[in-house]
């Protein structure tokens, strides 16, 4: 049986990957998930940003004695995802993602964080302060002023540079949902073409956020990827 580690998005959790978790499961595929820290119910580290989560994924391999497992990165969880192949390059086996951000620069990380105010967000949209609670805990605030100082840092010195791409050996398969506003098709087809061993496939009628793509689907496109 494949096992294969689900990673989640910025200001997401473990929980919602379930549906995905689920589908794969189905096809016989072993699942795995955790939460990045500061996320969920997992506490903040001194360190928080893509080394950092990248850090959290080799230990969660290590201490499940997962052999080359493969990935599927949502949204940031991608960039990780990546980001770990680069510079642990025997680490990881197939890597999938979906609505990953390649492109940063100061102009765009400041359009990003304009949404990660916590205090618009409780004038504004209280509904989602709720949810953001219920699934962080009271460090919820701590977790949007993070992301947003992290998104900062990515658009002044990304993580991972154009040069990084061809260096990556996995095979990667590079997602992207068809109405994403936060993701642009040239972003993703760079990374794409920038890749020595890719493919490429799109959600249709889905939009950024993991609740609106169809898990079924996408645990098809998973498994036709991990058969080859």
């Amino acid at each position: 049986m494949k096992d294969i580690v689900l990673l989640h998005g910025a200001i997401g959790a473990a929980d919602q990957l379930e549906p995905l978790a689920a589908s794969l499961e189905q096809k016989a595929i072993r699942t795995h998930r955790f939460s990045f820290s500061g996320h969920g119910n997992t506490p903040f580290r001194a360190q928080f940003g893509i080394a950092q989560f990248a850090a959290e994924l080799e230990e969660f391999i290590q201490a499940h004695g997962l052999e080359k497992p493969a990935v599927f990165g949502y949204s940031m969880g991608g960039y990780v995802a990546l980001y770990l192949a680069k510079t642990r390059p025997q680490l990881l086996d197939t890597i999938i993602t979906l609505g990953t951000k390649f492109a940063w620069s100061p102009e765009i990380a400041a359009k990003e964080i304009k949404q990660l105010d916590a205090n618009i967000i409780l004038q504004k949209v209280p509904k989602f302060a709720e949810a953001l609670k219920a699934r962080h805990g009271a460090g919820w605030q701590t977790l949007l002023q993070k992301t947003a100082e992290m998104m900062t840092g990515l658009g002044e010195a990304p993580a991972l540079k154009d040069g990084d791409f061809p260096l990556i050996e996995q095979n990667v398969l590079i997602g992207l949902a068809d109405h994403d506003a936060m993701v642009s098709l040239d972003e993703t087809l760079h990374v794409f073409k920038s890749l020595k061993q890719s493919d490429l496939y799109m959600l249709p009628r889905t939009k950024h956020p993991i609740e609106t793509v169809n898990s079924q689907l996408l645990a098809e496109i998973i498994a036709i990827c991990l058969s080859r």
